[in-house]
């Protein structure tokens, strides 16, 4: 029977020749990861279910990333636990300060990821890895300690939403421009439990940076995963990090799909998400004068080379407007290094914008950017709930490293063209 690529991979991962959408499958996981929030309560039931040891030390990931450094006794308290609980089932790929990053930034970069790989990550950000052609979603803490002990997991396969872009991008438009207007298009709800496949001659052009940033904010519309069909950018990002063989899947002609949504990108503007949904969107020339208190660039939607690049490029022998706080974040360490090679990390500096560690920092409320009451901030993240970035009664809008790099120029929300 044709099956989506989504499909493809669960029934692989399960043993069986075909799966339909609403089937209850067990699975094998090819890669568990938590974080230095989520892995403490994981590991907690690990030990509650008395396994010794893990299923495969090779095959979880255990990154501190969104407290780290730590920023209190609370914090240091959970990332040592992670790591005495790594050191002593000796896994692999645990990744300390200063040779790590943001979790869903670094696994991709250390070739831990390929086509066709079922992942399971207890942080609902893990649909990330589908812009590699993977089936990968989170789970809660409950549910990874199990996996940690057993290296499988249950399922029910999702339907899948096919949104096919095609048309030419307007200057300035990038990736999370796209996924912005398609949440405002859905909805938060608007794919609840349904793969998203991204597909069309527009994302077969984007680089995988903002294919990444696409398939992250999947969640956002309440999606299982988001998924982009592999091909020769997907191939040579992943073969210069990875020996293993890739699978490639792609859906058959004659799939069913839930519904096939086509979008013409012409007209499309750099678009931003007013508080507090990251649906409640509008293009930029329809944004009213809003005053800003704060700029982050970086997260694992926005912190990757190319995004801190844009920026310098923007920023270039400009600077920030007077009282605004503009936080810059690489996603990873080798991101950073590479940014002070080329010469972004200085541009930004000289700019006025101050240079955070890697890891996810204020993104979450977490630290390195708290908002205070009355607030507003601009962000390249994927969320601005209440209180999201600090105290309940601030506000967070969501735009692009392009648009939040001119923003903080301008001192209120704006585009490079206003510059």
């Amino acid at each position: 029977m044709p099956m989506t690529m989504t499909e493809k991979i669960l029934a692989q991962h399960a043993s069986r020749t075909d799966v339909s959408p609403g089937d209850l499958i067990g699975v094998k996981v090819d890669l568990a990861m938590a974080n230095d929030i989520t892995a403490p309560l994981a590991i907690a039931v690990f030990n509650e279910i008395g396994k010794q040891p893990v299923f495969d030390p090779n095959r979880i990931a255990l990154i501190p990333d969104h407290f780290v450094p730590n920023k209190d006794i609370e914090s240091a308290a959970q990332a040592k636990l992670m790591r005495e609980f790594a050191n002593h089932h000796q896994i692999h790929h645990y990744y300390e300060v200063g040779q790590s990053g943001i979790e869903h930034v670094l696994l991709p970069e250390k070739g831990l990821v390929i086509p066709g790989d079922l992942v399971i990550g207890a942080d609902s950000h893990t649909c990330t890895y589908g812009a590699l052609g993977a089936f990968s979603t989170g789970v809660g803490s409950t549910d990874l300690g199990v996996i940690l002990a057993t290296g499988k997991t249950w399922l029910k396969v999702p339907p899948t939403i096919k949104i096919e872009y095609e048309g030419s991008l307007l200057p300035w438009v990038r990736g999370k421009d796209l996924i912005l207007y398609t949440l405002g298009t859905l909805g938060v709800d608007g794919a609840n439990y349904c793969a998203l496949e991204f597909s069309g001659s527009v994302i077969k052009e984007l680089p995988m940076a903002q294919r990444f940033t696409m398939t992250n904010m999947a969640i956002e519309a309440g999606a299982k995963n988001g998924i982009i069909e592999p091909d020769e950018v997907t191939l040579a990002f992943v073969a210069e990090r990875s020996h293993r063989t890739p699978l490639v899947c792609t859906s058959d002609p004659g799939a069913d799909y839930e519904k096939v949504i086509k979008i013409v990108v012409d007209t499309i503007e750099p678009q931003i998400a007013l508080p507090h949904s990251p649906a409640n969107v509008r293009p930029l020339s329809k944004v009213p004068h809003i005053s800003l208190d704060q700029v982050f660039i970086g997260s694992c939607t926005n912190g990757y080379l190319e995004d801190l690049r844009e920026a310098a490029t923007i920023l270039k022998g400009r600077k920030v407007a007077k009282g605004i706080r503009l936080i810059v974040i690489p996603g990873s360490q080798l991101i950073y290094s590479e940014a002070i090679e080329q010469g972004i990390i200085k541009t930004l500096i000289d700019a006025g914008a101050v240079i955070g560690p890697p890891c996810c920092g204020p993104c979450l409320g977490g630290h390195l950017g708290i908002l205070a009451e009355g607030e507003r901030a601009l962000s390249t993240s994927n969320r601005n709930f209440v209180g999201r970035m600090g105290h309940p009664k601030s506000e967070v809008y969501l735009a692009s490293p392009a648009i939040a790099s001119a923003s903080a120029v301008a001192g209120y929300i704006a585009g490079p063209g206003e510059l």
